[in-house]
């Protein structure tokens, strides 16, 4: 799975995400930074939602960026 791999890089949030939703939360809850889509998951369209969605939400609420600075600091310890 793509996205598994790409989170063993340092730094990368990835998410697989198989609906608008699911894009705009990874976004806004977790600050993901690379999206992943499955090719036999969604159709040519659902994925253009997807990406759309993906690319329009932004990371906004105090509570969810306090989390991420939580996360990027264990990424430096290790």
């Amino acid at each position: 799975a793509p996205a598994i791999a790409a989170n063993k890089v340092r730094g990368i949030r990835a998410v697989m995400a198989t609906t608008e939703t699911i894009a705009r939360y990874s976004r806004e809850h977790n600050g993901a930074n690379v999206l992943t889509l499955g090719a036999t998951l969604v159709s040519a369209d659902e994925a253009r939602a997807i990406v759309t969605a993906w690319l329009g939400a932004a990371m906004r609420e105090p509570r969810y960026i306090r989390r991420l600075a939580k996360i990027r600091n264990l990424e430096r310890e290790t």
